[in-house]
């Protein structure tokens, strides 16, 4: 067998002028070395040695920087480097052993070492690399710092400096390992492929196997059930086996991600071959051909999430303990699916195997983005194909893995720049991608430019959109419906305040595309305007606490009703993916999760918006109120909903109850009518006199328990009528280890939001109904163990009201 062992440990890191050393042997003894953690970044290292910082980011593309690291053993190994980033040269014992251009590829060497062994690795200048890679473009975009990129296959983080710090990446990013020869049977390479045939599990395995002596029988095992693997004559072992009335795999919003664990077993000796889900996944383009609709085993869903970027910007790790928090704060936000951009990594097997057990599907970019890429240069094109091809044979058969994409924007750029549909696209997207995804993943949905399926690749009503309208483009609310988005791969990109409770951190960033006089705080302040009728500008100097609690709040009702439109049933819109989850440095980010993992009010409202069992409400004019239930699960759901109008805080103008029964994967729509039994001008489109509400509640209760499953709530004239006291009071009690918070108000009290030392909630953001109590988890920041005290607030626009706890 093989003995396989990470170079993890004793890395030292040195940085030199560009081109100053040619090989290790040419570096000064006096050249000053710091400790460095591989996997890993030269921007970590320097931050770790306090020679990098984020409010002063040295460039760091300017210099060539300096890995090495010593390792006893003798003999023959397998030297694996898993991704360098981006221009590296290795040595071993002082003899170059491997080049490599392109940061997403993975090598293994063959080495032969001997007693005491140096490895040393150079990345590069970057940019003294693109001085002499001059090659002019079809195209420029603004968005890219420097379009030279476009030549070398490295990330675009670091380098759209609009949105993110400059942390360019640069250093052994993945994995080094030693594997030694020490036996006889090796396991180099697997693909596992896990189909459905009907109702059945059907799983193919192929397995590289560096065999030197006899080959020995071999079997495949899953689920209790054994099948023999044949060899091939290649040296490859291969079998099949169909599982009767397996359990399928979901996304989590529909069902459960079940895994089944496989094994090989080779000469006595079992080999982990990681878990397959079985499941199916198309795309329906509706009757129009103009639609993207995912259906998982069959079944319609609509994909909603956020896109991803990377766990630690200084890092790039991919290991599970720093993914983890953040993907299950999406997986508890509802959400059921997240996009890789083309602008950020290959993400890494630790990613898919928490996606596959959180039941989260994965839109996955290949990594280009907003370029005029250089196909046609038989070097470029033929690293691209062997990156593609690592890539998806990596993730080909995870069960998360629902669309595979061409790439980002590359399309709408040169459309942007009024360029004939002829230098829209490439072979890149039009021939290499979509061959090597249907030779290794054919069950895997291929879509070759997002946005794109329109006359225009941003068109919103056919193929898949960024839609921006409610955001960027500060269209109204109203235009979320009147754009007919079929799927939004992005959208929704807000300078979302973060909680008061999220620490300070330096060098704030507030999002802008560059190149533009305004950026994302503009447009929430916009909407401010729109939708409370404040003045942003006026309201920032007179009342900062107050503009900020405000500002935290408008982000997430547009959300909310964004997401309300898109998701009622007669809505064309199967899908939401709102740019994005998580902030990459202190600041309003697009996260709706800060910096420091702490949710914003804007998640608060999606996980709301984004329940399996929901119900929402949209403004239909004249005809009402539409309410809109929603039931995703498999079983169906006895309710009662309730539509209670107010107006002065606890005046119940009228009120109705009805028992429900919510079918299994169903959604349908009620009127307000339907619901009242008698005419009631609820939205106050008729205006009769004074609006005879303030707000209109709706809430769906289960049947037999009266747990809540859902609320939501409408404001015929806006938040900023609300002129009530909502008379608030908190309780706080402790609960087991844990900080607990009874809130409850004697009035209707609009957007709950709670103030605590050292703690966030676990909540926030929700209405409360006159009388109505709730209980909230105080969640501590860090190592804070004293009771925390605060306050709870009532937010509107004209005022914060509310009452102190602790």
């Amino acid at each position: 067998m093989s003995a396989e062992g990470a170079l993890g440990g004793g890395w030292q890191l040195a940085v030199t002028a560009a081109g100053s050393a040619r090989t290790p042997m040419d570096l000064p003894p006096s050249l000053d070395w710091v400790p460095a953690a591989v996997p890993g970044t030269a921007a970590e290292a320097l931050r770790n040695a306090g020679r990098w910082t984020l409010e002063q980011p040295l460039p760091l593309h300017d210099q060539d920087i300096w890995y090495r690291n010593r390792c006893s053993g003798s003999g023959p190994h397998s030297l694996r480097l898993e991704g360098l980033a981006t221009l590296a040269e290795v040595w071993l014992n002082g003899r170059s052993i491997l080049t490599s251009d392109n940061m997403f590829l993975a090598h293994e060497v063959a080495v032969d070492l001997s007693g005491d062994n140096e490895l040393a690795i150079v990345f590069r200048s970057l940019d003294a690399e693109l001085v002499r890679r001059k090659k002019r473009a079809r195209w420029r975009t603004a968005l890219v710092e420097n379009n030279a990129l476009r030549q070398v296959r490295t990330t675009l983080l670091g380098h759209m400096t609009g949105w993110q710090p400059p942390v360019q990446a640069v250093g052994p990013w993945r994995g080094i390992a030693l594997v030694q020869e020490s036996g006889s049977l090796r396991v180099r390479g697997k693909q596992v492929r896990a189909t459905l045939d009907g109702n059945d599990g059907v799983l193919e395995v192929s397995l590289d196997v560096d065999c030197r002596g006899e080959r020995p029988p071999a079997r495949l095992e899953v689920a209790g059930a054994a099948a023999p693997l044949q060899w091939s004559r290649d040296g490859r072992l291969e079998g099949r086996m169909r599982l009767a009335d397996v359990e399928k795999w979901w996304p989590h919003t529909h069902g459960r991600p079940f895994l089944y664990p496989v094994r090989a077993v080779l000469d006595g000796a079992g080999f982990d071959l990681g878990h397959v889900g079985f499941r199916s996944i198309d795309v329906d383009r509706g009757r129009d051909g103009g639609g993207f609709t995912l259906r998982v085993n069959g079944r319609a869903i609509f994909a909603r999430g956020a896109c991803w970027s990377t766990a630690d910007l200084f890092t790039l790790t991919g290991a599970r303990q720093a993914l983890e928090p953040w993907l299950r704060r999406a997986r508890d936000a509802n959400m059921n699916m997240i996009r890789v951009g083309g602008t950020m990594l290959y993400e890494s097997d630790d990613f898919f195997d928490l996606c596959d057990e959180l039941g989260i599907l994965v839109w996955h970019d290949f990594m280009f983005a907003n370029m005029d890429y250089p196909i046609g240069d038989a070097g470029f094109r033929a690293t691209v194909e062997t990156e593609t091809e690592q890539f998806v044979m990596r993730v080909g058969s995870r069960p998360s893995l629902a669309v595979l994409c061409g790439g980002s924007e590359v399309a709408q750029q040169a459309a942007m720049l009024g360029l004939p549909p002829s230098l829209w696209t490439n072979p890149i997207y039009d021939e290499l991608l979509p061959r090597i995804v249907e030779a290794h993943c054919p069950d895997v949905v291929y879509f070759a430019h997002s946005p794109g399926g329109g006359d225009l690749p941003f068109q919103t009503d056919r193929g898949v959109s960024h839609y921006y309208g409610v955001g960027a483009y500060l269209r109204p609310i109203e235009d979320a419906r009147r754009a007919d988005v079929r799927f939004a791969a992005e959208c929704l990109a807000f300078a979302n305040m973060p909680s008061k409770a999220t620490p300070a951190g330096p060098a704030e960033i507030v999002p802008r595309d560059r190149g533009t006089d305004w950026d994302f705080g503009d447009v929430r302040d916009h909407y401010l305007t729109l939708l409370y009728g404040v003045e942003a500008v006026r309201l920032r100097a007179d009342d900062p606490e107050h503009y900020r609690r405000l500002s935290r709040a408008v982000t997430a009702d547009a959300m909310d009703a964004v997401i309300a439109e898109w998701r009622r049933p007669a809505s064309r819109c199967a899908g939401a993916l709102v740019w994005m989850l998580k902030d990459l440095s202190p600041g309003p980010g697009w996260g709706v999760v800060d910096w420091t993992g702490i949710p914003k009010l804007a998640w608060h409202g999606l996980r709301r918006a984004f329940r399996p069992i929901q119900v929402a409400l949209t403004d239909e004019g004249v005809n009402g109120l539409g309410i809109h239930l929603i039931n995703e699960s498999r079983e169906p759901v006895p309710a009662r909903l309730s539509l209670i109008c107010l107006r002065a805080g606890d005046v119940v103008v009228i009120r109705r109850d009805c028992e429900i029964v919510m079918p299994a994967r169903s959604s349908r729509t009620m009127t307000s009518a339907e619901l009242i039994g008698s005419f009631f001008d609820v939205t106050y489109a008729y205006r009769f006199g004074p609006a005879p509400l303030e707000v209109a509640v709706v809430t769906l209760n289960e049947a037999a328990t009266g747990e809540r499953l859902g609320e939501a709530a409408y404001f015929p004239q806006g938040r900023s009528v609300l002129a009530h006291d909502p008379g608030l009071s908190a309780k706080l009690e402790r609960e087991g280890g844990d900080w607990v918070l009874e809130v409850s108000a004697a009035r209707f009290a609009s957007c709950i939001q709670i103030e605590a030392s050292d703690h966030y909630s676990e909540d926030e953001g929700f209405d409360l109904l006159p009388g109505e109590h709730r209980r909230v988890k105080l969640v501590a920041i860090g190592a804070a163990d004293e009771a925390p005290a605060g306050e709870v607030l009532s937010v509107t626009p004209a005022r914060s009201a509310g009452c102190r706890f602790g």
